[in-house]
């Protein structure tokens, strides 16, 4: 290759498979690797070689590598991080296990909270005090800190959160203990709440913090070896990472803080549907993005992404707010859930079928891998049901076995009495119906509905399941975007270098001072730009800005976009009609007479990515004979069914076809039901339509 067709790596690292697009001037070639547990570098360094040696390229040919990963998550949810402790003010290290004090589940006795990341015989309190406006109380206690670093150091501690009562107005002493700490503790992780969650609100700002800390080791030992293994290989182009907001950021920017890489994967497959929408013209859709450990689904209106500064890692109750660990980081707002290819489907004590949350994961991996694994998962179900090619499964990386399918599928069958075809049927339709659960229940939480939307259907096992799952929400138009097997990664390939800072500074509307807001947001603005030109030296960059603003009295606050440019002697009547349009626009009025106040200010910059336009639609053509056929069982029906099989590669723009069929790529393959039919866009992607 020559310079000016250099390569772009995209690496999205999943719970059971890792996946890879290098894009080249001329095409992109997309491979999948089944994740290594406990030394994930290995499949991505194999995946690399590989995903070069299929496009002909050598290393020295890639000129960026975008990456995301579920390795933060996973260490948060299945409590697989650092050993860690929390110094806090004295007398508050309950505060994180009283959480707000409220009960999620308000009638349910046998109710259970998750358990905080830190035990309390490693939350330690030292004397120190700063007041709401940033005045010092009482100076912190220097003896103290180094008394608690000869315990930690007993303990063996390997990471440590600093987070001291409103640290986001004076950072003074949380910057001295980790100095403190950082002398007598060396090699063990230090994270201050004024440098992860610089905002209020104590229980949110000190359990960002400890995520942080607890999951820094492993990602910054794992990143580190990742970026020398890629430079050993002859790979000189920067290291770049995915982060949960949307944006991507240097390596070291996400060796510091890791928990904002805690969604990084699923922002990328987010960043993907945005652009599908764009060039289809939606102007509301459903992503859907299902992998082999979870299901993700979130809303798209108006070419615009749901996005929020607050999350929950590891609920208790599957769908049930504030059953889970707080993370106060820049996101794409989305549900998540245990519903992927590799989910365990068992009888509960009911004798219902359940699907999940549970997952077989890479190793052994679903019945059908014949790598060991004994449990019915819904890749088990989905081979049952004809859905799958046992050769080219995985791009045929993974020869499926239907016996050992059929034979895992009969600890289901027997309880029902029914066979192993009956069993795949209903664990499709549960892990459908679960989808569809959560997709209704996070609409109805944002007040919106599914119908009259688009879904658009990417990961490996998502276009299985897509049809279906639209006929359920009442969707009446399925997407499937090209290389939709491993479309986060194809996301990270669109996704803009940016970053996002934050910071509290109460400022009443009556007090106004613009001075001290414009001082706030030229600092905001060089932090943010440090970073940004780091991975883009001379790109044009987009800043956005908010304020969380309320009335006074009340206890939370709602975004309201700024203006990007200095406040004026007019910006107090600018903010307030801001704020009250924003208001009316939530809460169907406004409140006449009461101060407005904003607390939280942020500011993202990112580099300019415009969205495509619509293509005009393909004159419509016959598509090809079949080049085979299959037996299909409807999951809607039960019925068996001849399904005709066609290669999307020899589907051009303006065929169409109808169901039932089988649309077979590599990575993944679309079910036509029975009531659908299939065409081909402008763009080569495929659109399915409802047409009974």
């Amino acid at each position: 290759m020559t310079d000016s067709m250099q390569a772009r790596l995209a690496v999205d690292i999943g719970g059971t498979f890792t996946d890879l697009v290098l894009e080249t001037a001329e095409r992109a070639h997309a491979i999948k690797v089944l994740t290594t547990p406990d030394a994930p570098e290995r499949a991505v360094m194999a995946g690399v070689r590989s995903v070069l040696a299929e496009a002909k390229c050598t290393a020295s040919d890639v000129a960026l590598v975008v990456h995301g990963t579920t390795l933060a998550t996973n260490a948060l949810i299945e409590r697989k991080g650092a050993r860690t402790a929390l110094l806090t003010t004295e007398g508050f290290r309950d505060s994180l296990e009283i959480a707000w004090e409220h009960r999620f589940e308000q009638y349910d006795i046998y109710m259970e909270r998750p358990d905080p990341l830190v035990p309390r015989d490693l939350r330690f309190g030292v004397p120190e005090r700063v007041a709401a406006d940033g005045a010092v109380l009482l100076a912190l206690d220097e003896a103290a800190v180094r008394r608690v670093a000869d315990e930690l150091r007993r303990e063996k501690v390997e990471a440590v959160a600093v987070c001291f009562l409103h640290s986001f107005t004076n950072e003074a002493h949380e910057r001295r203990a980790g100095q403190i700490l950082a002398e007598e503790l060396p090699g063990v992780a230090v994270s201050l709440s004024c440098e992860v969650c610089p905002e209020i609100r104590e229980y949110e700002r000190a359990s960002t913090t400890i995520a942080n800390a607890y999951v820094l080791p492993r990602m910054a030992g794992y990143l580190g070896q990742l970026e020398t293994d890629l430079k050993k290989e002859g790979i000189a182009g920067p290291l770049l990472l995915m982060m949960s907001s949307g944006g991507i950021t240097t390596v070291d920017t996400a060796r510091r803080y890791p928990v904002r890489l805690v969604e990084s994967g699923p922002a990328g497959g987010a960043i993907l549907a945005l652009t599908v929408a764009a060039e289809n013209g939606l102007d509301k859709a459903v992503a859907f993005d299902m992998g082999g450990t979870t299901a993700k689904l979130t809303l798209l209106d108006g070419l615009e992404l749901q996005r929020s500064r607050q999350f929950e890692v590891a609920r208790a109750y599957r769908f049930v707010q504030g059953s889970g660990l707080p993370v106060r980081i820049p996101v794409i707002e989305l549900v998540e859930i245990g519903a992927g290819g590799g989910s365990i489907a068992r009888i509960d004590a009911l004798g219902r079928i359940q699907v999940g949350p549970d997952s077989s994961g890479s190793v052994p991996g679903p019945a059908c891998y014949g790598n060991g694994g004994t449990e019915p998962t819904v890749t088990d179900a989905d081979t049952m049901l004809g859905r799958l090619d046992p050769a080219r499964f995985a791009g045929g990386a993974i020869p499926l076995h239907p016996a050992k399918a059929a034979a895992a599928l009969e600890a289901i069958a027997k309880p029902l009495r029914t066979d192993a075809a009956g069993a795949a049927v209903g664990v499709a339709e549960i892990v459908d119906e679960t989808m569809a659960s959560a997709a209704r229940v996070h609409a109805v939480e944002n007040g919106k509905d599914t119908a009259e939307r688009t879904l658009i259907a990417f990961g490996g096992a998502a276009p299985l399941h897509a049809a279906r799952l639209a006929r359920k929400l009442g969707m009446k138009k399925v997407v499937v975007p090209v290389g939709a097997g491993v479309g986060s990664a194809f996301g990270f390939l669109r996704a803009p270098i940016a970053y996002e800072v934050v910071r509290t500074r109460h400022l009443r509307l009556d007090q106004f001072d613009a001075k001290t807001a414009n001082e706030l947001f030229a600092a905001m603005r060089q932090e943010a730009e440090a970073v940004v030109r780091t991975g883009a030296p001379t790109e044009d960059l987009v800043e956005t800005r908010h304020g969380f603003m309320r009335y006074r009295g009340q206890g939370h606050e709602i975004a309201v976009p700024l203006p990007n440019t200095p406040f004026s002697s007019t910006a107090v009547a600018e903010l307030r009609r801001r704020f009250e349009e924003t208001y009316a626009a939530v809460f169907g009025r406004v409140i006449p007479k009461l101060e407005v106040e904003a607390l939280t200010w942020t500011l993202s910059l990112a580099t300019a990515r415009p969205l495509p336009k619509p293509a005009a639609e393909p004159a419509r053509l016959t598509a090809p004979a079949a080049s085979g056929h299959r037996e299909l069982i409807d999951s809607a029906t039960g019925t068996r069914e001849t399904a005709a099989i066609h290669e999307r590669k020899a589907l051009a723009p303006g065929m169409r076809l109808d169901g039932p069929a089988l649309i077979v790529e590599d990575g993944t393959t679309t079910v036509v039901p029975t009531g659908f039919s299939a065409r081909m866009n402008a763009v080569g992607q495929i659109v399915l339509e409802d047409v009974t």
